[in-house]
């Protein structure tokens, strides 16, 4: 004989309305708490086992198109809430400018996540199609879910912040995972554990009630046993590389102007010549994080001569600097968000393009380009016409003397699972050995977003089965090993510098690396297949 589900669950489930989508909207705002920084993992089985409920009523006494707008309603609010709480500190940027940015501000804040939130209204969707009583429907979501996540990483330039996988890969044993099925299988993993407790308020009987959670409590543990085994011991170092990476702390204010260069490029070498520690050998690689530079140093040989007096014999210098591209005739001037390669003699020996712009902070969308700047509005970045990408055929490993070969990242680039390696990797002679983001988090203050940053670039070391080596303007930077360890960091908001090795990459790589989402398409595939297969039973 079934066990009723509590009054509660049921009230949950017989809300209709604004009422359904309000409460959809907070659980929803609630789960954002198990994303970096705060990690609270429990408070997205409450949101998910809520969703669930919800799920309940909506696709309750329908046929499987009736269900769909209800279910996709909620699904929207659901993820509503959920970017709002967890990308609100985007609104930061639009702060540091506000003369010229602030009435743009509820867009960023509210907009954003409105139609992100789409995605999950078409996850939650598609979960109602396929929505089925018992268990099964706990495989039905982590179809939906992890299907529309992929999706937000892919379509339209591509968003993958926040993704639900992140639940699990903050955690150092969880996140050692990502190295066979990345975020995205994280992510299917992440909603079948943490939706597995609805099921004891409405399982119709024992094994169905109380499996699905020790299901996930098994999954769970074994999960973090498996990740203990293969963190092990600390990595071994690159013989001969000693690092230093400069956090100059410039704040993205009227202090980093054009007119200020000589007072800049002064503090960055000054940080870059202090001294080591008693017995620690002197940096011979030295990293400046994203658009170190208010100006274009390439077009300033007084200002590179500087730089490359900075340096030590045989040290080079990465960093980032915004460069200008000759036009062709009747062509612009076009901009790039750069990663330059010096060394002491001045040379600049190699150079990496930003792939993957951000929109509206660098660029502006061509469908809106001209239409925007005719009402006089322009991207955060004040380069005139904004920056160009550059070309995947362009895009490149870094070739700096005294290293194994680089893949750099700008920016937002390392929140991007599988596109760490750019399409070339494969004709260089030898495997990259590291990957470098340079970043600059100072639009964002103290707020969650430099530490979420930090967390999503932290996982691609671990899926790649490289070393990472982050220096951002203002913090947090890091160096973090092959396995996600972090070897050393910088706090946020602080003028230093870091020193240490290079830790080594993983020999022969990771399954992901050389896989990508296949695991992940396997486990979508058995989520639909599970879920399938319920509908058809009587």
């Amino acid at each position: 004989m079934g066990r009723p589900a509590p009054g509660f669950v049921r009230a949950i489930a017989r809300l209709t309305g604004w009422r359904r989508l309000g409460l959809a909207w907070l659980v929803g705002a609630l789960g954002a708490l198990a994303m970096p920084p705060f990690g609270v993992l429990p408070a997205l089985a409450v949101s998910l086992s809520v969703a669930i409920w919800l799920m309940d009523g909506a696709a309750a006494d329908r046929t499987a198109l009736r269900r769909l707008w209800p279910c996709f309603l909620l699904g929207w609010a659901w993820g509503f809430g959920y970017l709002t709480a967890g990308l609100w500190w985007l609104g930061q940027a639009f702060l540091v400018e506000a003369d010229e940015f602030l009435w743009a501000l509820p867009l960023g804040v509210v907009g954003l996540p409105f139609g992100l939130g789409l995605f999950y209204g078409a996850g939650f969707g598609a979960a109602g199609l396929l929505w089925a009583r018992g268990p099964a429907r706990i495989a039905a979501l982590a179809f939906g879910i992890g299907a529309v996540e992929w999706l937000r990483g892919h379509l339209f330039t591509g968003f993958p912040w926040n993704t639900l996988g992140m639940a699990l890969a903050q955690n150092l044993w969880l996140m050692q995972w990502g190295a066979a099925i990345g975020l995205y299988g994280l992510t299917i993993l992440a909603v079948l554990i943490c939706a597995a407790p609805a099921t004891l308020a409405t399982g119709s009987h024992p094994r169905s009630r109380f499996g699905p959670s020790a299901a996930a409590a098994i999954v769970l543990i074994g999960m973090a046993l498996y990740g203990a085994a293969r963190v092990g011991p600390p990595d071994s170092v690159v013989t001969g590389v000693r690092l230093r990476l400069v956090q100059p702390n410039l704040p993205q204010d009227a202090k980093f102007r054009p007119e200020n260069r000589a007072d800049i490029v002064d503090r960055y070498i000054e940080l870059s010549q202090r001294p080591t520690e008693a017995g620690a050998p002197e940096p011979t690689h030295i990293v400046w994080p994203e658009s170190a530079f208010p100006f274009l140093i390439q077009r300033d040989p007084d200002a590179l001569a500087k730089v490359a007096a900075g340096l030590k014999p045989g040290q080079q210098l990465m960093t980032g600097a915004a460069r200008a591209e000759e036009p062709l005739p009747g062509e612009r001037l076009r901009y790039f968000n750069a990663v330059m390669v010096i060394g002491p003699d001045g040379v600049i020996s190699d150079t990496y393009d930003k792939v993957h712009l951000v929109p509206f902070g660098e660029y502006l969308p061509a469908p809106l380009d001209a239409a925007l700047r005719t009402l006089g509005l322009r991207q955060f970045v004040a380069i005139p016409g904004g920056f160009s990408a550059g070309t995947l055929a362009a895009q490149r490993i870094l070739t700096v003397p005294g290293l194994p070969p680089v893949a750099a990242t700008i920016c937002y680039e390392a929140i991007f699972p599988h596109a760490i390696l750019p399409a070339t990797a494969a004709s260089v002679p030898r495997p990259p050995g590291l990957i470098l983001n340079v970043t600059n988090d100072a639009w964002f203050g103290d707020t969650p977003g430099p530490r979420q940053h930090l967390a999503q670039a932290r996982l691609r070391a671990v899926e790649e089965g490289l070393p990472l080596i982050r220096d951002a303007n203002t913090g947090i930077s890091a160096v973090i090993d092959p396995h996600g360890r972090i070897v050393a960091q910088t706090q946020l908001d602080t003028e230093t510098w870091l020193d240490a090795d290079l830790p080594a990459r993983i020999v022969g790589g990771t399954l992901y690396g050389q896989f990508g989402d296949a695991a992940f398409a396997l486990m979508l595939a058995a989520c639909l297949g599970g879920a399938l297969t319920a509908r058809r039973r009587p």
